[in-house]
Formats: structure tokens, C-alpha cells, sequence
């Protein structure tokens, strides 16, 4: 096991991998910038290193700050969390050279994964099931047409390097294309430096599907069933479900055993989520997140599993601790991303905190980083913390989370929880009818 470990992130996740180590007897370093000198991670690790100013250029992502600390400090692996490095595979690469392990997979699954066309190719060769497209990058406008003529319209433009919805673009005619095509390949070469675009299907009511899978980098793999990711904004997620009131049990065995199997078979070290649209019955794989996820919290919630403890774990060499046999779900869990911003505009709101509680009782977890009288500087994400809520089934869950919201207290700023409380009053949540498209045409409605 490791001696100590350096913590390469900020806010709540840099909290949460922070009390995994305590509890594995395993020492602490934290990074942080001079915004985040009082943060509640910084206050309670062994160690802290200032790596710079509140840019994350200058910071969380200068790798030669984090790797420096990691020296200084005599740290002997680095968990990423998610975002910022988490995904870099440079990033692994160089800590590897160092002789620091890096808690993820290998540089080379990063890269296969980070590239949307190779990653499809990959999991297709894997016999995962993927939305109809072409086989790699767009070379021209003549290829497109060819290309969405014969998996028919309405067709969607994604950037090959592409995520957070930038370099989207849909097509729901041939007259469509041309601009469509144009515009996403002019967006991903602005927002990543590489215009390749690539097309797909486009699904008209999918739900978001993500299978949670872990493999010990030398043929095994398990998964711990699916998260229901569907109500997003501007393709990011507000509200997490596991398991997906959209499956039922064999779905929900058959696309876990596929994952796993492909894990395994691709010699995957650590933690990953298999993301998939799903309807009318079927999977179509769109992308594969080489990390922790935001949304880890209702995954433990219905197995029991630390999935922090577990990369921890595998990352040291330990193998897994679980076989698929072991794995068994329980209950229902709700995860709600209360985020410093206007309810409605969604306009970031950073400022003092000046009164903050969170709610308590039986199924109840609240991972956040602030505290009253902290200031959330204007520099990074606005996520402020996570609610998470157990239940027995999902309608004793969603009990649950309407108290739980009530009472939730942040004064100080404007936060997302008004939102919440308007969602879990909604009939197609409380009967888990809504997919993809859903919350953006009821916030478009004003309700």
C-alpha cells in the first residue's frame, strides 16, 4: 500500500479522496492555488504545497508544480480526481517516469478512450454496441453525405477530441449538413486544436446510460451496475439515478456483462464508466470516462463499495477486492449537483457563504467543501457539493429527497437548490419518465 499520497485536485473531490486515505492509515498532500489557501481539504490534510495562482493553467494543471510537490513531499502516487489532470495521459506518462504511480489507468487507455473515433473502434473491436456512424473522421462534405444517407437522418457532428457538448453539432436534413458539419469542425478546432469530426446517428429520445466498471490491469474486470445520467443541461448532468428506473434486471446483467468482459479484455487498471444512449431496448456506446466520476457517491450508496478505496486499492497492486458474484445492489440512490449559480439563468454566482446546512438523517450524505464564511472564488466550476440520497426503492428515495432538500440551507449566494425542489414535485421525475431532452424543454417552458 502507499506511504502517502498527493492529491491533484480541489473542492469537494479532493475532500472525498482526502478521507478515503485517512481511513486506508495512508498520509495526505494536498496542492492547492493561493484562491484555495482556506479551503476545508487544505485545512485537513498532513501536507499542503501552493502550486501557483488562481488560473488552473497556472496551477492545477501545471504538471511540472505537481510533480515538483510530489518530490518535495516524497508523495508515492497521485490521485487525479476528476477533471483537471484526471484524464491527461501526458500527465500519467510523466509521473510514471518519476516512479509515481498514477491512480488511473495506463497512459495508453487514456489516449485510446480520450479519442472519440479510436475509443468507438476500440469498443465496437471489444463487442460493446455502438450507434451507427462512420468509421473514423469526416475528410470532406461529399463523405458526409455518403455517410448520413446510409444511416439515414436526423445525424449528429461530434468532435473526434470533443466533450461538455462542444464541436456538436445535429443534422436533420441533407440541407442541414453542410452547415452543420462546418460549424462543429470550426468549434472543435477552437475549443481542442483538432478539427476532426466524425458522425453518428442521432437518437431521438435516448436516455444516458453509464455502466461503472473496474478492472486490476491484468484481465479481470467487474462492473457495479448503471448510473441514469438523462437530465442534463448543455450535455451536462444536474441529476443522477442508480439503478436507471428505464431498466429492468436483465438489461441491467446483460450490458454489465458485456462491459466487464470488455475490461477485462482490454487489461483496464482502476476505475472507468462505459457510457452509453440508450432506447427502445437498446445500448449504443458513445464514450468511455477514464476516471472517477462526480457522480461515484449513488453507485456506493446501492453497493456498499468504497470505489475511492477500490482504485486505491489497485492502483498499490492489490487487485480488486470484489468478484462480480459479490456485487449485489440494494435499494435505490439519487444524486442532486448543487452548484453556485442562478436556478434559472444558471449564471455562475461566486461570493461568501455566509450561512450554510446541510441536511442529516437515515440515507442521508452530503459531500461538499465549503463552510459557512467561505468565499467560493470566481475562477473554477461552480460545483459546491453533491447530495446524495439511499433509499429501499426509488419512491421511498425520492421521499427522501424532497425533506432532504427542504432542508438544505446555503445563504449568501444563489445556488441550484430551488431547482431541485421544483424537480422532485414533477410527475415524469417521480415516475422516471424523462430522457435526454427532457430538462431543457422544461426549463425552455419556464415552469
Amino acid at each position: 500500500m502507499f506511504q502517502k499520497i498527493l492529491i491533484a485536485n480541489r473542492g469537494e473531490i479532493a475532500l472525498r479522496v482526502l478521507r478515503a486515505c485517512k481511513e486506508l492509515g495512508i498520509q495526505t498532500v494536498v496542492v492547492h492555488s493561493t484562491a484555495d489557501s482556506d479551503a476545508m481539504h487544505v485545512r485537513l490534510a498532513d501536507e499542503s504545497v501552493c502550486i501557483g495562482p488562481p488560473p488552473s493553467r497556472e496551477s492545477y494543471l501545471n504538471i511540472h508544480q505537481i510533480v515538483a510537490a510530489c518530490e518535495i513531499t516524497g508523495a508515492d502516487a497521485v490521485h487525479p480526481g476528476y477533471g483537471f489532470l484526471s484524464e491527461n495521459a501526458k500527465f500519467a506518462d510523466i509521473l510514471a517516469a518519476h516512479n509515481i504511480t498514477f491512480i488511473g489507468p495506463s497512459g495508453d487507455h487514456i489516449r485510446i478512450m480520450g479519442d472519440k473515433i479510436e475509443a468507438k473502434r476500440t469498443a465496437k473491436r471489444l463487442g460493446i454496441p455502438v450507434v451507427p456512424g462512420s468509421d473514423g473522421a469526416i475528410s470532406d462534405e461529399k463523405e458526409a453525405k455518403r455517410v448520413a444517407a446510409e444511416i439515414g437522418y436526423p445525424v449528429i457532428i461530434k468532435a473526434s477530441a470533443g466533450g461538455g457538448g462542444r464541436g456538436m453539432k445535429v443534422a436533420h436534413t441533407e440541407a442541414d449538413l453542410e452547415v452543420a458539419l462546418q460549424t462543429a469542425k470550426s468549434e472543435a478546432g477552437a475549443a481542442f486544436g483538432d478539427d476532426a469530426v466524425y458522425i453518428e446517428k442521432y437518437l431521438e429520445k435516448p436516455r444516458h446510460i453509464e455502466v461503472q466498471v473496474f478492472g486490476d490491469g491484468a484481465g479481470r474486470g467487474v462492473h457495479f451496475g448503471e448510473r441514469d445520467c438523462s437530465l442534463q443541461r448543455r450535455h451536462q448532468k444536474v441529476w443522477e439515478e442508480a439503478n436507471s428506473p428505464a431498466l429492468n434486471a436483465e438489461e441491467r446483467s446483460r450490458i454489465g456483462g458485456i462491459c466487464a468482459t470488455a475490461i477485462a479484455d482490454l487489461g483496464y487498471s482502476g476505475a472507468g464508466t462505459i457510457e452509453f444512449l440508450y432506447e427502445n431496448g437498446e445500448f449504443y456506446f458513445i464514450e468511455m470516462n477514464t476516471r472517477l466520476q462526480v457522480e461515484h457517491p449513488v453507485t456506493e450508496a446501492i453497493t456498499g463499495i468504497d470505489l475511492v478505496h477500490e482504485q486505491i486499492r489497485v492502483a498499490s497492486g492489490g487487485g480488486l477486492s470484489v468478484r462480480q458474484e459479490d456485487i449485489k445492489f440494494n435499494g435505490h440512490a439519487i444524486e442532486c449537483r448543487i452548484n453556485a449559480e442562478d436556478p434559472r439563468t444558471f449564471t455562475p454566482s461566486p461570493g461568501t457563504i455566509t450561512h450554510f446546512h446541510t441536511p442529516g438523517g437515515l440515507g442521508i450524505r452530503v459531500d461538499s467543501g465549503v463552510y459557512s464564511g467561505y468565499k467560493i472564488p470566481p475562477y473554477y466550476d461552480s460545483l459546491i457539493g453533491k447530495l446524495i440520497v439511499h433509499g429501499r426503492n426509488r419512491v421511498e428515495c425520492m421521499m427522501r429527497l424532497r425533506r432532504a432538500l427542504d432542508e438544505f440551507v446555503v445563504d449568501g449566494i444563489k445556488t441550484t437548490l430551488p431547482l431541485f425542489r421544483d424537480l422532485v414535485g414533477n410527475p415524469d421525475i417521480a415516475n422516471g419518465d424523462y430522457d435526454i431532452h427532457w430538462l431543457e424543454k422544461y426549463l425552455a417552458k419556464g415552469e
